[in-house]
């Protein structure tokens, strides 16, 4: 292999801690204060003291943090080295990148308040926004700045530019979570498999018992029987997480997100009986209008505000979002809301180098 060499100069990562006032108590006991990376181009410090910069912010996927997409990658660019490169090749212009960090205990999140999770797009719009328009030369208007991500960060980008435009001018979805009856639908059995290991009292070979009337009940509305819990507290103790783990965590992170109640155990409901396996439709409903294909005509207005839309996905996506995108793209352009969709010849893994077609798209919307 060729050993990865810089393509120009390579500008400024600047790391700052920010205390929130938003997120502090919030309901996972997270951390309120969070580092927040910053990365400077190189023009920024070029003597031109007075210049002021489009700025894009980075909205990482699930399991991730801001600061993780600046670490060094084998055979491929970090964001900074990727933005850098492209300003040297002339394919984009100086931008100022901006890497929040949003992870929570349940692995993540959505960039949409929950008060089972906490309010992360408040923190994002009302805090960290100004913050950054405080301490770095920004173009400080909506005109001027915009959001990009992939799978959960895509899903924020694309919800953000729905629910918040006046914040952001463009915004760009890599493989972003669109069609939820595609996406996690199928894959709730295997939750069910893994929070029965933490089923009390354990099954025994011979007769099934089903719960007593009281418990089937609360089963009946969403509730945790208390395996839920088990199961978080078993994780929360682990290093490294089973790949059946992981993917149960992040359905109980997408429950915490979209049918969020303080009334109930954990703060949350969740989509099907944790012992029949059954649906709830009701709860399911509660997830679906969430999805981004029944947003279009919701927020047809602001979408017409916005000054791109960059969509793309791999064809082989392997939780299918190919297909919500299409129905996505669909609805965008019977609303008459132009965009740009994209497919290409990959799946959901590993895809950063798509940032080469969406960061100069953003440049050029917002520039």
């Amino acid at each position: 292999m060729a050993l990865k060499r810089s393509k120009g100069p390579a500008g400024t990562l600047v790391v700052l801690e920010h205390a929130s006032r938003i997120l502090k108590g919030n309901p996972l006991g997270d951390p309120h204060v969070r580092r927040l990376g910053v990365w400077l181009p190189p023009q920024y410090d070029d003597g031109a003291s007075l210049r002021r910069f489009p700025v894009l912010y980075d909205l990482v996927g699930f399991t991730g943090s801001g600061l993780a997409h600046a670490n060094w990658k084998a055979f491929g660019d970090n964001v900074p080295e990727r933005a850098a490169r492209l300003i040297h090749e002339g394919r984009m212009g100086p931008a100022i990148i901006v890497l929040p960090d949003c992870f929570t205990a349940l692995g993540g999140n959505q960039y949409v308040n929950s008060s089972a999770i906490g309010d992360y797009a408040d923190y994002l719009t009302r805090e960290i926004i100004p913050f950054v328009d405080r301490e770095f030369r920004t173009l400080a208007s909506r005109e001027h700045r915009g959001c990009f991500g992939k799978s959960s960060g895509g899903y924020g980008a694309m919800l953000h530019g729905m629910k918040y435009a006046k914040y952001w001018g463009a915004i760009a979805n890599h493989s972003g979570d669109a069609y939820f009856d595609f996406v996690y639908w199928h894959d709730w059995p295997n939750t069910l498999n893994e929070l029965a290991k933490h089923r009390a009292p354990k099954r025994k070979a011979g007769g099934y018992k089903a719960p007593r009337a009281p418990a089937q009940r609360r089963l009946e509305r969403g509730e945790d029987d208390g395996r839920i819990q088990r199961f978080l507290r078993h994780v929360w103790k682990k290093e490294k997480l089973s790949t059946a783990e992981g993917h149960a965590i992040m359905n109980l992170c997408m429950a915490a997100t979209y049918d969020a109640d303080p009334r109930a155990p954990l703060g949350f409901r969740v989509p099907f009986d944790l012992e029949s396996g059954e649906p709830i439709a009701g709860r399911w409903a509660r997830w679906r209008a969430h999805a981004p294909v029944n947003l279009v005509d919701r927020y047809r207005a602001n979408l017409r505000t916005l000054r791109g839309i960059y969509i793309d996905c791999g064809w082989r996506d392997q939780y299918h979002i190919h297909y919500g995108s299409r129905i996505l793209s669909k609805r965008l352009a019977a609303a008459g809301i132009r965009h740009v969709y994209e497919e290409f010849d990959d799946d959901h893994s590993d895809v950063d180098y798509r940032m080469d077609r969406s960061l100069p798209f953003l440049y050029k919307a917002l520039r």
